[in-house]
Formats: C-alpha cells, structure tokens, sequence
C-alpha cells in the first residue's frame, strides 16, 4: 500500500525501519506504549500528588492558572516519570575521572539528575514557578532525547487546563501505592476526591 502520515505506515515504508527484525518491531513497540501512555498518565497522577503534598503551590496555581505550563515542566522533573535509561558505549572514554570502555552499560538516572542540587536550587521541593523549570534531565538529552517531549507537555497543560476549569480541588485521601518497578515511576491506585467546590 502506499505510505500514508501516520506512525505505523512511516515505519513500515521508512528506508530506516521497514526491514526490523521482530525483536526491533517489539522494542518499537514497547517504546511507544510505555513513551506515549504510562509516562503521560504517570506524571498526571502526579502532579495531582504532588500538588497536595505542596498545598502551597495548590493555591499558587488556583490563584494564577497561567502557571500550568511551568507547573507541567516542574511536574515532569519532580515526578521524573522513568527512573533511567540505560547505553552501550561506542568508544572507550574517560568521564570525570571513570574509565568507560568500549560496549560498557552506561545507565543515565534521570531521577538522581533531576534531583541534582548542583544544578537545580532545592530540588526536592515541588515550585510551580521555579525559573527554568524545562532545564531537566526526564526526556533524556541529545540524540537520545524523547520525540514526543512537546507533545506530553501538550498533552499535559490542556488536561490541567480542563481539570482547573472543572476541578480546581482535588483531594489525595491516602499515600498512593506505587508501581512495583524500577524503570517506571508511576502509580497503580491514587485515591482522590474531588469536592463540588472549595470550601471558603
């Protein structure tokens, strides 16, 4: 058939992609269900988390919703919805005084990054108007940097956005219970209730 816009018709005709063996049409495939949904629904679960750990950045953002798309990047580092990434090296180099040889594994962890108190002022803390707040190691960087970055962040401000409209109070009744893994930072149960309106 002939090539069409979409994801699967460009990889099935790509000159880089549609001769995969079953193993690459699977990591593929993997890539793209784990990129495009758990990460996304993670981090929203998260920042309903995270903005009632911080009750004061709640009301920041009720009171100044044009925060959301700071609030989102802040969400993104703080909840830092995959723990890693692991590489092989290329090439044998040196790195800060580490030996790394050639077809090494290298793991980046984007969590302990994104918690780096020599680049990021009080890391721990969640502020939804920090300065910088896409300056995060979440997406990756470089060439190996997520594809679908603007389009999470997307995805992520137009759901607050609603939320805010319809939902300005959402409340956490109980500590979530995590996902039992180590590559994905996410949630299975998040308790919450969400109020007809705030109370004065």
């Amino acid at each position: 058939s002939e090539p069409r816009g979409d994801l699967i018709s460009m990889l099935a005709h790509g000159e880089a992609t549609r001769d995969m063996d079953m193993l690459e049409v699977l990591g593929n495939i993997v890539l793209l269900t784990v990129g495009g949904n758990d990460t996304t629904r993670n981090t929203m679960s998260g920042s309903v988390y995270a903005l009632n750990l911080f009750q004061d950045q709640y009301t920041k953002l009720r009171n100044d919703p044009s925060l959301i798309t700071n609030m989102v990047s802040e969400t993104i580092r703080w909840q830092t919805p995959l723990a890693h990434m692991k590489r092989r090296a290329t090439r044998d180099v040196e790195f800060r005084g580490q030996q790394i040889k050639k077809d090494d594994t290298v793991v980046m962890w984007y969590v302990s990054g994104n918690r780096d108190d020599d680049v990021i002022a009080d890391p721990n803390n969640y502020i939804i108007d920090r300065e910088r707040a896409r300056h995060h190691v979440s997406f990756g960087f470089g060439i190996h940097r997520c594809v679908g970055n603007r389009l999470a962040e997307l995805q992520l401000r137009i759901i607050w956005e609603e939320i805010m409209k319809r939902f300005p109070n959402i409340i956490v009744l109980e500590e979530p219970k995590r996902s039992y893994s180590v590559f994905v930072k996410g949630y299975e149960t998040l308790n919450v209730l969400i109020p007809e309106r705030i109370a004065s």
